[in-house]
């Protein structure tokens, strides 16, 4: 068994759910308003939320990947990600895409980082079997 070292924990205080929510993190980096997707209510919600936090996560493990791989990244790499609230006769689930743009890295390599990057990715490991995850090179 290996000794796990914990880098950092995230705190947030959360009141309201996401209909009239507000967030709030231990160091107030982060305070946003929470609102049910598709109202006019002012606020951001989960579903976004996870978007903004798993593409920033999934850029960071392409770093750490090229790095290995002694590639470089382009400074206009993107990521668009698009996290789909979903129901069914079982419930509610999420199901996710990663559109990667890697302009100037030829198409083998930047898949290769891709696909390495998504097993380096602490949101991918996460949601791995859990949530049908698509992830695009464009």
């Amino acid at each position: 068994m290996t000794d796990t070292k914990v880098l950092y924990t995230a705190q947030t205080h959360t009141t309201g759910g996401r209909e009239k929510g507000h967030a709030r993190s231990s160091d107030g980096q982060l305070d946003v308003r929470l609102s049910t997707p598709g109202t006019d209510r002012p606020g951001t919600n989960p579903e976004q939320l996870f978007a903004a936090g798993w593409s920033a996560c999934f850029e960071g493990a392409l770093g750490v990947v090229a790095r290995k791989m002694r590639v470089t990244l382009p400074e206009d790499l993107a990521i668009d990600a698009e996290v789909d609230l979903c129901a069914n006769e079982e419930g509610y689930f999420l199901q996710a895409r990663l559109n990667i743009s890697l302009p100037g890295v030829e198409r083998d390599t930047a898949q290769a980082l891709v696909d390495a990057a998504h097993q380096t990715c602490p949101y991918s490991k996460a949601i791995r079997g859990n949530v049908d995850v698509t992830i695009n090179l464009v």
